[in-house]
């Protein structure tokens, strides 16, 4: 059936209101405006961000389509679109790059003004949604919605990959794996030999456990509260793995006992404020490194000793692993 043009009607998984469980409905997808492009989900993975704003963890307007890390096919393209064409394999982006604004002119950021998580207005550039549902609007989650068999995105939110890609696994490559490995090997920077510790070992942790294992780090140790997620954590890189729940003392504390001093780089994966500051007191007092990737709820605060911040350690945020997002083309050989 050909569908350039026309309002594509699919299924799609819609979050009604605040810690509801999804609910599958059909939507009508409207045709891509000027600088959108409209795609054909094959796969999407479920990150950590679209259980927090499923949750309300992460303020978004209700009802929406969850959903951003995503591989597809690119069904149709607005007028001006440019970087894809009808049939492309591609991935979405949490992230744009518009490659015009600030953040992106400047080489040592990537988190684009033209990004909707911070705040989110669920609503694409030109201040409309794309999708209906029972005659209501439908408010977008990221400029992605990748939980619905098509999509509508920003073009800036679009990357073309290798036509070799495997679609059933490179959707994770959209936000999980460059956040995590990114965050190890880009922006830390770990060294060879170095002890490094991962606060939480959900896909973004994995990722960073895997980034600090092919960076030579000796020692990784991985901290989580699920301890069904240990045998994978150490198949994948992690020497020795913390349950706070188990100890007597704070996890940090622990930590240094561990390591007869303290690591060299930390990395929180989870976006409390409470980890953050564990991640922050694991790091050595003088060269330590503090890594945030977890993304905490609105108005959330944490408080560091004053003390403590002189002393020579980096604390960094880090998004997406500090990588540029649409302005690398992943192949599949990445």
């Amino acid at each position: 059936m050909d569908t350039l043009g026309k309002t594509i009607t699919c299924l799609a998984a819609i979050a009604w209101k605040t810690n509801s469980s999804l609910s599958l409905e059909e939507v009508q997808v409207e045709p891509p405006k000027a600088g959108e492009v409209r795609i054909k989900m094959i796969s999407t993975g479920i990150c950590g961000s679209d259980d927090h704003a499923i949750k309300g963890i992460i303020p978004l307007k209700y009802p929406f389509i969850p959903g951003h890390e995503g591989a597809g096919l690119v069904e149709s393209i607005g007028e001006g679109v440019s970087s894809v064409k009808p049939g492309d394999k591609v991935l979405t982006l949490i992230v744009p790059q518009c490659r015009e604004c600030s953040a992106c002119l400047n080489p040592k950021g990537n988190f684009c003004e033209k990004q909707d998580i911070l705040p989110s207005s669920g609503l694409m550039l030109d201040g409309t949604s794309r999708f209906t549902c029972k005659g209501e609007k439908i408010y977008h989650s990221f400029r992605t919605s990748t939980f619905s068999e098509y999509t509508v995105v920003p073009e800036i939110s679009v990357v073309k990959i290798d036509a070799a890609a495997p679609m059933d696994k490179i959707c994770v490559i959209s936000c999980e794996v460059p956040t995590g490995y990114g965050a190890a090997v880009h922006s830390a920077k770990v060294t060879p030999g170095s002890t490094c510790v991962v606060f939480g070992l959900g896909g973004i942790g994995s990722a960073i456990v895997m980034g600090c294992k092919a960076s030579g780090a000796s020692r990784i140790i991985g901290v989580d509260i699920n301890e069904e997620k240990f045998p994978r954590a150490r198949a994948l890189g992690v020497t020795d793995c913390l349950n706070p729940s188990n100890l007597k003392k704070p996890v940090q504390e622990a930590v240094k006992e561990m390591t007869g001093i303290s690591v060299d780089f930390a990395f929180e994966a989870i976006g409390l404020a409470e980890t953050m500051v564990a991640a922050w007191d694991s790091c050595h007092v003088s060269h330590g490194v503090c890594i945030i990737t977890g993304v905490s709820p609105p108005n959330s605060k944490f408080s560091l000793s004053a003390q403590t911040v002189s002393t020579g350690r980096t604390l960094k945020g880090v998004c997406l692993g500090g990588v540029l997002g649409n302005r690398t083309v992943w192949s599949s050989h990445t």
